[in-house]
């Protein structure tokens, strides 16, 4: 892990344990992000103090660098919208931030938003594993045993239909059965087969 900031006594806010790499500059700037190792980084969060710094910071990482797993947090709401539409997944305030943040950059499991009063349904954006990718929604459905709510793409949601294809970058809503959220999570990661 390298944090990147362009105050380095901002580092002193770090707990004493931590063992990751401190880089001190601006964090859209190609020659920081490079000390900060953005070559080998699986994951990028972008959560500066400014919009517009952590929308490029996000679509350098992403764009130049090749991450796939890339975050940007911001202030305005109403950009939302537009970041998502160039693929770049936003989030907001103090403590929803850090846990949409973790959210995505450790992609397996689910993040419930619905559970009926019973308890035993619920609806969730559920992280999927690449074999996925170029599926048909259906195949997925039929092989966790949910139903597909709706498919995020760009930041336009959709009903899928039964011809819907997965692509990359989709976040996937589903209704699943509470007490099979482990199984659900496992076939959405790694498949059926292993599973």
């Amino acid at each position: 892990m390298a944090i990147v900031d362009q105050d380095a006594s901002a580092f002193r806010r770090l707990p004493a344990d931590f063992s990751g790499l401190t880089v001190k500059g601006i964090g859209f700037d190609r020659e920081t992000l490079e000390n900060a190792g953005i070559i080998r980084a699986g994951a990028f969060a972008a959560v500066s103090s400014g919009d517009n710094t952590n929308i490029l910071a996000a679509r350098v990482a992403r764009e130049t660098y090749g991450v796939k797993r890339v975050v940007a947090r911001i202030y305005d709401p109403r950009r939302a919208e537009i970041y998502e539409r160039l693929g770049i997944p936003t989030v907001a305030t103090v403590a929803w931030t850090s846990s949409q943040i973790m959210r995505r950059l450790l992609p397996l499991g689910s993040d419930e938003l619905f559970r009926d009063p019973s308890g035993y349904l619920a609806v969730g954006e559920i992280a999927y594993g690449e074999m996925w990718i170029g599926k048909r929604a259906s195949d997925l459905e039929q092989a966790a045993g949910v139903r597909i709510t709706y498919i995020s793409r760009y930041g336009e949601p959709s009903i899928p239909t039964i011809d819907t294809v997965i692509q990359e970058g989709d976040n996937i809503y589903a209704s699943y059965r509470t007490d099979e959220v482990a199984n659900v999570v496992r076939i959405f990661a790694h498949g059926p087969r292993e599973a």
